[in-house]
């Protein structure tokens, strides 16, 4: 979708060279009139009137009078020089009126704006964009949205890697608080629209992106959102938050056009993803942040803090308890309401977040009402057997599945490579034969998972079979450095489905690790040399890890290892995550159907010495490291397709995690309190935002007391 180019365009100071030529004309004429002609007739005809009353002599009386006929010669000259000069302000006012009008002009020469950002197609939505096909454009304001919130909180402050932000903040994006450049489409895949900025041009170099912004966008103080303030965050975000930082590496700089346009430059060309991307950026109040609070200290935006901060978002900080509760309101007089993206969604007045330590008492506080409205649903057990408490039976609480479109996560078991003992590749895939998923998803999960077999699971992206075409032509730069293996075999994981599969698996497990330099001795597995035990500790935050994990800690036990859970706070996980300090644990990697810049998060060597990136494995491949930037600086689609089967295959044959399971659809039950548009959005399942709270049934659902 096209925009046009301001009035104002690449030529800063138009409208205001304008305004003071018609100021200055229009002082030249006022002083013409008063000191020339106007001001030298008076004096003359005074002193006339004085010769004829003998108070002169006649012969000066003479000469006044010549010099009053000269004088009003001259006057008149004069007064048609005010006169041309009075039209001519009044031409230039008219013309400075016209200019503050809002005028449409076709973008410059070889610039085209877009107010729709799509890596893959077209967006749905033309020029007529007025709000999302599944909406209610009307959908009614008020109401709670009870939410529950796992752990605690110490931080207002998102974007650093100290404190744990409270609920309603994201580590990347704007969350409830703060308006991004651009907004992540709900229903098309790797599209993004028009937000605090009203559109967006790029060179078909991909050297660089300008981002214009919306004249209408405010803090909520009132304030207008400036180039200034988009410039700040972008240097303030990607000098603190490590996951910006990776995101816009080949940003080299924000600089300001106008007052309305800043130009993001690249550190190299043919980047297709990052001028869209940029679109993602959290945008910062820098007149707050460079400000005072309330005990007049300067505020520090590398620190923690607990003062609710300044935003342009859909809500604001209402009221909290630190560590226990936080309640946002709806902004009334938000200036972005009325944007396509925002039209008939951001309904509720009031979210609030109440935090539970234990997930046990968080599930038993949904079923009772009126702490938890809506409950995603992520454990097997609950889905298939919980929902048969009286508010269930009764319909007063509902249960049911939406299908989605997009990619799934990439969830499975981190093996740290920090630690010596899993550097070695044949160690990795050893512990993989010994994950058997299939006995896990039919004790444990109810058989309602599916394994997974791809770092991009869902889609065209998936690698399969043996790697042929322009995928094997990217792949034999490095042969040499990549198991043989990977050219001849289609990759698979472990099945534990048939019969004698376990004593199969283990049996090669076991070879695998002789051949790496451990035996068996006196039912332990232990260094050949040293003679010291092979010990995993996996680390978790609760109970549901002892689900995830517990059986293949029972079957590492069983063959000699050394293996534990150790279950900590939240906190703890956070910051020991953080710091990489850990055996195993469960990760969950999201992917777009556009993989781009995130990918050096995930996978580089760079990542893997920064703490708080989410390459947990500590991934240090050169192979892999070139595969990621044949990623980002894929010339077309197909190229993308290619180089991401390339990285995908790669990644699986190191077995730098062992793949766990995805479910393809999102399990949601609610309290029927909720009115909700026919449809939901397919790409991601559920819109919440698209819901609305139906007064009256609040009232039922408020006064029914315990649902259990």
């Amino acid at each position: 979708m096209s925009a046009p180019e301001s009035s104002g365009g690449k030529q800063p100071g138009k409208t205001a060279i304008v305004a003071i030529a018609g100021i200055v004309i229009g002082a030249a004429a006022t002083t013409l009139y008063y000191e020339g002609g106007a001001g030298m007739t008076g004096r003359i005809e005074r002193a006339a009137d004085a010769a004829k009353a003998g108070l002169v002599d006649a012969a000066k009386l003479d000469e006044a009078e010549s010099a009053l006929a000269s004088e009003q010669e001259r006057s008149a000259g004069l007064s048609e020089k005010a006169d041309a000069l009075e039209a001519e302000n009044r031409k230039l006012s008219d013309a400075l009126a016209a200019a503050q009008q809002p005028t449409e002009q076709p973008a410059a020469e070889g610039e085209e704006w877009h107010s729709t950002a799509s890596l893959m197609s077209d967006s749905k939505y033309g020029d007529d964009f007025q709000h999302y096909d599944y909406v209610n454009p009307d959908a009614p304001k008020g109401g709670t949205l009870n939410r529950i919130a796992n752990g605690s909180f110490d931080s207002f402050n998102p974007y650093i890697t100290r404190g744990t932000p409270a609920a309603g903040f994201l580590n990347f994006g704007g969350g409830l608080l703060y308006d991004t450049l651009m907004e992540q489409a709900t229903d098309e895949p790797s599209t993004s629209h028009a937000l605090l900025a009203e559109a967006f041009s790029f060179p078909d170099d991909y050297s660089s992106a300008i981002y214009r912004l919306n004249p209408e966008a405010r803090w909520h103080d009132g304030v207008a959102v400036s180039v200034d303030d988009v410039i700040w965050s972008f240097n303030v975000l990607k000098e603190n938050s490590q996951l910006y930082n990776r995101y816009y590496e080949n940003v080299t700089e924000a600089v300001a056009l106008n007052d309305r346009e800043v130009e993001f430059r690249f550190s190299e060309t043919g980047n297709r993803e990052l001028p869209h991307i940029l679109g993602d950026l959290a945008v910062l109040p820098k007149h707050w942040w460079e400000g005072t609070d309330a005990d007049g200290n300067p505020r520090d935006v590398t620190q923690p803090m607990m003062e609710p901060p300044l935003g342009s978002g859909p809500y604001r900080i209402k009221s909290f308890v630190p560590g226990s509760e936080i309640v946002w309101e709806r902004v009334p007089d938000y200036w972005g309401k009325d944007l396509p993206v925002k039209k008939g969604r951001e309904n509720f007045d009031i979210r609030k977040y109440v935090y539970f330590r234990d997930s046990a008492a968080a599930w038993e506080a949904f079923k009772k009402g009126g702490i938890e409205d809506v409950r995603p649903e992520y454990r097997s057990q609950y889905w298939a057997e919980g929902y048969t408490f009286p508010a269930v039976v009764e319909g007063k609480v509902v249960k049911k599945v939406f299908p989605t479109k997009s990619p799934e996560p990439m969830q499975g078991f981190a093996l740290n490579m920090r630690r010596d003992k899993f550097k070695d590749r044949r160690v990795r895939m050893a512990l993989s034969y010994l994950f058997d998923f299939a006995t896990v998803n039919r004790t444990r999960l109810f058989d309602l998972r599916t394994r997974t077999d791809s770092y991009f699971v869902g889609g065209e992206l998936a690698s399969s079979g043996v790697p042929e075409g322009r995928e094997l032509e990217v792949l034999e730069e490095f042969r040499d450095r990549l198991p043989p293996e990977l050219f001849t075999e289609a990759f698979s994981l472990p099945d534990y489905s048939v019969r004698g599969a376990q004593r199969e698996n283990r049996r090669k497990a076991f070879e695998l690790f002789s051949s790496a330099g451990w035996e068996s001795r006196d039912g332990k597995l232990v260094n050949a040399q040293t003679g010291e035990q092979f010990t995993i500790e996996y680390l978790g935050s609760s109970p549901t890890d002892e689900i995830i994990a517990g059986q293949f800690i029972e079957d590492l036990r069983q063959i000699g290892i050394d293996a534990s859970i150790r279950i900590v706070d939240q906190a703890q996980e956070i910051n020991r995550l953080r710091d990489f300090d850990f055996d195993m644990t469960t990760v969950v990697l999201s992917q777009s159907l556009s993989p781009g810049n995130e990918q050096r998060d995930f996978w580089s060597s760079t990542a893997a010495s920064q703490p708080d990136s989410r390459n947990y494995s500590g991934i240090q491949d050169p192979v892999v490291d070139a595969l990621v930037d044949k990623v980002i600086f894929a010339t077309d689609r197909e190229e993308l397709v290619a180089t991401t089967h390339a990285l995908d295959r790669v990644l699986l044959w190191n077995y730098y995690y062992i793949p766990q399971w995805y479910t393809p659809e999102v399990w949601l039950a609610w309290w029927d309190k909720f009115g909700m548009p026919d449809t939901q959005p397919s790409y991601i399942g559920v819109d919440l935002d698209s819901w609305w709270v139906v007064p009256e049934k609040e009232a039922a659902v408020a006064t029914d007391g315990d649902g259990r």
